[in-house]
């Protein structure tokens, strides 16, 4: 007889064997296919757990859950370990699900505004998809906005197909944005998907300015990866140099954290690679294609480490020691990964130019231990707009050129500069339909709300980017039952087509997402084959997706030359605004996006312990400067005339130069758990764009610091114990330790 996952895990529950199965190694293909709910009602009750595979897209993030459901209703998320992407682990914004799911401020049912300005009443979706289909029919379907998150799998290519069909403009909203990084990409390897990094069996990892082990991309994937390069068998033990202007989570587990000014990460890279170019330690084609054919002195001359050390903060002999460091690691092959605050610049893509073609210059490229390019998706993928798109839409809804914006899950209202005033181009608009599950900033001025599923209860599917190295498409099914009067942002779109007779394929996103798994089927190839369409249907539910590891990409041999002279970008007065501003994501709450869930707003800063508020990063010499201590508020401004307010937290670990803010506070909106709670550091951050691409150049914005009269509380694990910089004696101890461990532990 064979083995079902649920007897799997009925056997499990009676004895040990389960705990040794699932910890001690990978449960096989064919003990981890799922119970998938299409042929079981959720309101089955056998008094016995069942397990649910499906998944969900973070934003860079996608995991492949497993969700454990009793009697209806999901009690607990696990990661599901046959996904490629995260092999059993998962994330907090993952767990967080739950708490969106049974959220006590979901909104839960449509709504229309009775009047301009005033309350809502609750209505049926038949009148709501009506009142929806008479707006964008009395709409010239040029004045129509649709704005979402950055979209992949099958949504993308639901709402860019409705999109296209009426004639509206499709945009995405991400605060941070990749837009920099692809085109780096792009521009280098001809490629526009992110490449997996290959940290598991990297040597030597250069990381500059990318968080990784902290908020920056797929985190979950990375950190099992860092796992291995850690700790991997029959291997020496990796090592990890992170170069940034915060000591993040990356930082205080890197083996050497060396901090350069904001900015000139680029230059940085540059240096280093002169030095290997110059001393021939580097690949001589390579090096030939970067320089233009011209001599090394002749095409970066202004890039020697002695020209530019200065403007980095950092001394040439260090600079020419990391590059040859780069170039002959003993550990095995050197991966550069650049991004977060060296992306986020206005010369964020010569940055990212000059750390990614390292990788190129010491053979790293789509080779075991480097970057591993991905094929192209099968379905859209629709990445964020820049900030200078935003811009040219918020000036058509001023000037009454776009008059309806259809929204779900964006929040321009809260996530854009505040310098730019987005509420006020929003007010100028006729109608605002959203389709959000949560009444945040943007939601709040909606006059229709259509209220969509959590990602629990809904069809989809995604194509996570970067992906492993090969094509991965997750499957994304309902594991319980919808709890309210919702529907998911697809159907409603597609129900909504019907009325306008758009002629969309599908009836349904189930509808749609079987006839992409039928093309999956017809090629008879990756993890899942079946004879038949239905049988191919329901083991790939209860896989949790389909991946072929026989389908990857080969990125374009030749690169092109690299800029001769870094561009020229303009700065504020360092007199009136002393300090570089690093804004940096919460752990749990991202940019923003998560700050309604509890557990996303209390998971504590791994640096600071601190959670729930917004506070400020100061160097002890910096405080004393500034005659403040730790829990006193102080106001940050800079050129954009506006200022919030903050904790003073005094951290050994931030240069002097540096105030150091987290984002996602701030909120007006977004429930209670939102509301009302610190401060949005985007309210000073100036709308300052990549000088190329026109990305939101985020990380470029200087400010000055005063004292207040006033002092709060700080919520944070470590108590009202201040953070101390060890001693010399201590610190030599530590980093002694730190290497120890043959077995790759750190013993203190």
């Amino acid at each position: 007889m064979a083995l079902s996952r649920r007897q799997f895990l009925k056997w499990a529950g009676a004895t040990s064997l389960g705990a040794v199965i699932f910890n001690g190694c990978r449960v096989p293909d064919h003990e981890i296919q799922v119970q998938s709910p299409v042929e079981l009602p959720e309101d089955l009750v056998t008094g016995r757990d069942n397990y649910y595979a499906t998944t969900v897209k973070l934003g860079a993030a996608s995991e492949g859950l497993l969700v454990r459901v009793m009697e209806g209703r999901a009690k607990k998320i696990e990661g599901n370990p046959d996904y490629p992407m995260n092999t059993g682990k998962h994330g907090i914004r993952s767990e967080s699900l739950l708490q969106a799911l049974y959220h006590p401020d979901r909104i839960k049912h449509p709504m229309v505004r009775i009047a301009k300005g005033g309350p809502f009443r609750k209505i049926e979706w038949p009148e709501a998809i009506e009142r929806l289909s008479t707006i964008l029919k009395e709409a010239a379907p040029e004045s129509v906005i649709l704005a979402t998150p950055p979209l992949r799998g099958q949504l993308a290519d639901v709402v860019a197909t409705f999109s296209d069909s009426y004639g509206s403009e499709h945009v995405a909203f991400d605060t941070l944005g990749d837009s920099v990084l692809r085109r780096a990409f792009s521009d280098l390897f001809g490629t526009d998907t992110i490449p997996d990094f290959d940290i598991a069996n990297a040597g030597l990892i250069l990381s500059v300015g990318a968080d990784f082990l902290g908020t920056w991309g797929d985190t979950t994937h990375f950190m099992r990866g860092y796992g291995e390069f850690r700790q991997g068998k029959e291997r020496s033990r990796g090592k990890l140099i992170h170069i940034d202007a915060r000591y993040s989570a990356t930082a205080a587990v890197a083996d050497k954290w060396i901090y350069a000014n904001p900015g000139t990460e680029g230059l940085l890279a540059m240096a280093m690679i002169y030095t290997i170019i110059s001393e021939g330690l580097g690949d001589s084609v390579v090096a030939k294609q970067l320089t233009g054919g011209e001599s090394i002195e002749n095409a970066y001359n202004d890039f020697q480490p002695s020209v530019v050390a200065s403007q980095i903060g950092v001394p040439a002999e260090n600079i020419m020691a990391l590059a040859r460091e780069f170039a002959d690691s003993k550990n095995g092959p050197s991966l550069a990964i650049g991004g977060g605050l060296a992306g986020a610049q206005a010369n964020g893509l010569f940055n990212l130019h000059a750390i990614y073609a390292l990788n190129a210059l010491v053979g790293s490229v789509n080779h075991k231990g480097g970057l591993i390019f991905n094929p192209n998706p099968h379905s859209r993928n629709i990445p964020g707009a820049t900030l200078n798109k935003w811009k040219h839409i918020l000036s058509d809804m001023r000037s009454g050129k776009t008059k309806v914006l259809l929204v779900r899950d964006a929040n321009p209202a809260y996530g854009l500069p505040r310098s730019i005033n987005p509420r006020e181009a929003l007010s100028n608009l006729e109608t605002i339909v959203s389709f959000s599950s949560f009444l945040d900033e943007t939601t709040e001025m909606a006059d229709l709300i259509l209220p969509g599923s959590s990602p629990l209860e809904e069809w989809g599917s995604d194509e996570p980017n970067p992906g492993p190295g090969y094509t991965t498409i997750a499957f994304q099914q309902p594991v319980v039952n919808r709890f309210h009067n919702t529907i998911s942002f697809g159907d409603a779109l597609l129900q909504t087509s019907k009325s306008l007779e758009l002629g969309l394929p599908w009836v349904d996103m189930r509808d749609a997402l079987r006839s992409s798994a039928k093309k999956l089927h017809e090629l008879n190839a990756g993890s899942v084959k079946q004879p038949t369409f239905e049988e191919f249907w329901k083991r790939s539910l209860e896989r949790g997706g389909w991946w072929n590891m026989d389908s990857t990409y080969k990125a374009s041999a030749e690169l092109p030359p690299l800029a001769k002279k870094a561009p020229k970008v303009n700065s504020v007065h360092s007199d009136k605004y002393p300090f570089y501003l690093v804004p940096f994501e919460g752990v749990g709450i991202g940019a923003g996006e998560y700050s309604h869930l509890p557990w996303a707003q209390s998971a504590p800063d791994p640096l600071t312990s601190a959670a729930w508020t917004t506070w400020v990063e100061l160097n002890p010499i910096t405080a004393k400067e500034l005659d403040v201590k730790d829990h006193d508020i102080v106001l940050v401004e800079s050129n954009t005339t506006n200022a919030i307010r903050g904790l003073v937290y005094i951290n050994p670990a931030t240069p002097p130069q540096v105030v150091a803010i987290p984002m996602g506070q701030g909120h007006r909106a977004f429930t209670s758990y939102a509301a009302k709670r610190g401060a949005n550091v985007l309210d000073i951050i100036e709308p300052t764009e990549e000088v190329i691409t026109g990305s939101f150049a985020w990380g470029g914005t200087r400010v000055n610091v005063s004292r207040t009269n006033r002092k709060g509380d700080l919520p944070k694990l470590e108590g009202i114990e201040p953070a101390r910089q060890l001693p010399h004696e201590e610190l030599i101890l530590v980093h002694r330790d730190h290497h120890a461990g043959s077995d790759g532990h750190k013993h203190h």
